[in-house]
């Protein structure tokens, strides 16, 4: 297809009727996305969404499925942020969902402040390694470490960017909760929903979500947790929900 460029390919959005433009060399979203597009609360009728470190746009994707609301995507890597705005083309959805080539760090002076109902990230897990065990691909480098994004400046855009009792959701990694959530209230999140996911029973969690109110009062609660296999190594009925809508 003429949309398409070297080395990309149009794959189906799982249970949604869409389909979103990949590349295994430059960016391919994985289920921690799927999670994070499911776990956050939206709005149903209306509202002001904003997902940070958007990839090649898929959160916004998914979440337009939940929501009538405006979905405004941000991608500081030009050909991640090209390649969303081709998928939200393909998907003709240009009418409620927009990307903005820019840097979260300095998001605000195009956005302002205060104005969104709902924040979500899924940002670079990893600190930024040495310079030999960098992955040599610039694009994958980027989306995995800390290099241009570090969790503070993701925690911090996200609450300047959230209105006052507004919804800021995170995927990260179980070994970063604390981290999450003293960042979260140095910059006035306060934590209301936390989950673990656990590749299996019996397996430690790999990956958590954790869901913050803007000046919200204390009041945290642990969810159930959720497994994506089960002892057959087949997705649990929990998980077939969440990406095929059975």
């Amino acid at each position: 297809m003429d949309f398409l460029k070297e080395g990309e390919r149009l794959d189906y959005l799982l249970a949604e009727d869409m389909r979103i433009i990949q590349s295994p060399a430059v960016f391919s979203f994985s289920l921690d996305a799927v999670l994070l597009a499911r776990f956050v609360y939206v709005p149903i009728q209306k509202g002001n969404l904003i997902d940070l470190c958007s990839g090649n746009g898929v959160i916004p994707l998914f979440l337009s499925t939940r929501t009538k609301g405006v979905i405004t995507g941000v991608e500081i890597q030009e050909r991640l942020h090209d390649m969303a705005v081709r998928s939200i083309e393909y998907n003709k959805l240009q009418d409620r969902i927009k990307m903005i080539h820019g840097d979260i760090k300095e998001i605000h002076q195009v956005l302002g402040y205060g104005k969104f109902d709902v924040v979500t990230c899924n940002p670079p897990y990893f600190p930024t390694p040495s310079r030999e065990e960098i992955n040599e691909n610039e694009h994958l480098a980027i989306a995995r470490h800390e290099i241009l994004c570090t969790l503070e400046d993701a925690i911090k855009a996200s609450s300047g960017l959230a209105r006052q009792g507004g919804k800021v959701a995170f995927v990260h990694r179980p070994g970063r909760f604390l981290d999450i959530v003293t960042l979260m209230r140095k910059y006035k999140l306060e934590p209301k929903r936390v989950q673990f996911v656990y590749p299996k029973a019996g397996k430690e969690a790999n990956t958590l979500l954790i869901e913050a109110v803007k000046n919200g009062n204390p009041d945290l609660k642990i969810l159930p947790p959720l497994f994506v296999y089960n002892e057959e190594n087949e997705y649990t009925p929990e998980m077939r929900e969440i990406l095929y809508g059975e």
